[in-house]
């Protein structure tokens, strides 16, 4: 029977490591965040905290939307425009009789073929009064931009909350 000594001192070098893949990887989860990361288009300006709802369609092209924000100012904003219902559109508190003219506006940046095709879409904080919407409908059918879209939660109370757009 042969014996193996196991306390024998054996001096040998740790092979180096290759970094020869390290580039391929560095790129590769470069490539793999900029796929992922979404780019925040506005600054909320207003609370918005969305109504649920049960019967809802997702608007999959959002080249073709054109977004106002409706609701109380936030905390940063309130002690320069007060207390009330504000409407936000491209990073800007607006009047109501200012929504036809910045949403016109809006539609003018799209291209040519998606005007016709374009959406607005109203995302109204659950504490919003309906005489605040219905006004803001009034002023986009002035301007003839009559395909409106309600953003809200899917599902009831009880759910998860999945937004929709």
């Amino acid at each position: 029977m042969i014996k193996f000594n196991s306390f024998r001192s054996v001096n040998r070098n740790l092979p180096a490591i290759s970094t020869a893949s390290l580039p391929d990887i560095v790129f590769i989860l470069l490539f793999f965040f900029m796929t992922v990361t979404t780019i925040k288009e506005q600054n909320l300006m207003v609370e918005n905290t969305l109504p649920k709802a049960t019967e809802t369609e997702k608007l999959d092209k959002r080249d073709r939307i054109i977004e106002i924000f409706v609701g109380n100012s936030t905390n940063t904003h309130l002690s320069m425009m007060g207390s009330g219902t504000r409407i936000q559109m491209n990073n800007r508190f607006v009047a109501i009789e200012e929504v036809g003219d910045y949403a016109l506006q809006a539609l003018y940046q799209m291209p040519e073929h998606l005007r016709k095709v374009a959406t607005v879409s109203i995302k109204a904080d659950v504490a919003v009064k309906m005489g605040i919407i219905e006004d803001l409908k009034k002023e986009l059918r002035l301007v003839n931009l009559l395909k409106i879209n309600y953003t809200t939660f899917e599902g009831n109370v009880f759910d998860n909350q999945k937004r929709v757009d």
